[in-house]
């Protein structure tokens, strides 16, 4: 919703004001076709000159979720805290081996299943069942631990961020395409001047219209989703912070209403319960 309106904001208010001000809007909708055809072709075949086949496909995967709220509520990490805390109290009362079916068939698991969002995140349960996994083998401390857990954190980042910054180039890239499309203009405008001055004028503002464009929809179209897809991105890494912290607390000796307090401090303030809110939405998942 807040792309649509953003868009619309800002693509209104800057055709709006040139028509305001007496701007002929038939020599830009004249002019589009073939300067879109030079600037949005140039900037796409480069960018897949750019970069692999794998960046590419995380570029057409991010753009959905942009155009969806975002799924980090903070309902989403109550439900979260609430399975660790279940977990842990699991692994506090009965031992790690009790938790040895659910870590190893979590599709199954009952534990696992009772919450809806999270227990059915291929993503999330994966993180935490393969740090379980290794809490029960037994052969690891908290600090090789964490040092896997960031690594593999840094690694998801990574990784995610090779699409960002994919944007973030076309996203430069455009201004200089839009160059390109003038030059031409101007070239063909050049090849014309026996032309009487009226048509002259035209096609020098045809020409001016490719480097517009590739203003405009650098700034006001590619850079802002670039940016959009850099913030869901420290969301999911946020989500995976939260399960790091609370279960190295867990590894430390807290107690699991401690431990997942540890996670709680680790969220933004805008998802982030209260002490009373989560401690009240774990006792009802009891």
């Amino acid at each position: 919703m807040f792309v649509a309106i953003g868009y619309i904001l800002c693509l209104g208010c800057i055709f709006g004001a040139y028509a305001i001000h007496g701007g002929n809007m038939g020599v830009i909708i004249h002019a589009m076709p073939t300067e879109m055809m030079a600037i949005g072709g140039g900037a796409i075949g480069a960018f897949l000159v750019n970069n692999q086949p794998k960046t590419v496909k995380a570029v057409l995967r991010a753009f959905g979720p942009l155009f969806k709220g975002s799924k980090y509520s903070k309902e989403r990490y109550m439900e979260l805290m609430a399975m660790l805390y279940e977990v842990l109290q699991k692994i506090r009362k009965e031992g790690l081996m009790s938790i040895e079916k659910d870590v190893e068939d979590p599709h199954n698991s009952a534990l696992f299943g009772k919450y809806a969002t999270v227990g059915h995140d291929h993503h999330v349960i994966e993180f935490i069942t393969d740090y379980l996994r290794m809490m029960v083998s037994g052969n690891l401390n908290a600090h090789e631990i964490e040092s896997l857990m960031d690594n593999e954190i840094d690694t998801h980042h990574h990784e995610g961020h090779s699409a960002v910054a994919a944007v973030a180039r076309l996203a430069g890239a455009l201004p200089a395409f839009g160059i390109v499309a003038a030059v031409l203009g101007v070239v063909n405008t050049m090849g014309s001047v026996g032309q009487p001055p009226a048509v002259l004028g035209g096609m020098i503002g045809s020409a001016l219209v490719g480097t517009f464009l590739g203003i405009l929809l650098a700034y006001g179209v590619v850079e802002p989703l670039g940016g959009l897809m850099e913030q869901k991105l420290d969301e999911g890494t946020k989500e995976f912070q939260v399960i790091k912290t609370t279960l190295l607390a867990s590894m430390q000796g807290y107690a699991p209403q401690v431990a997942v307090e540890f996670g709680r401090k680790v969220l933004y303030s805008t998802e982030r319960p209260t002490f009373v809110e989560l401690e009240n939405h774990v006792k009802g998942k009891k």
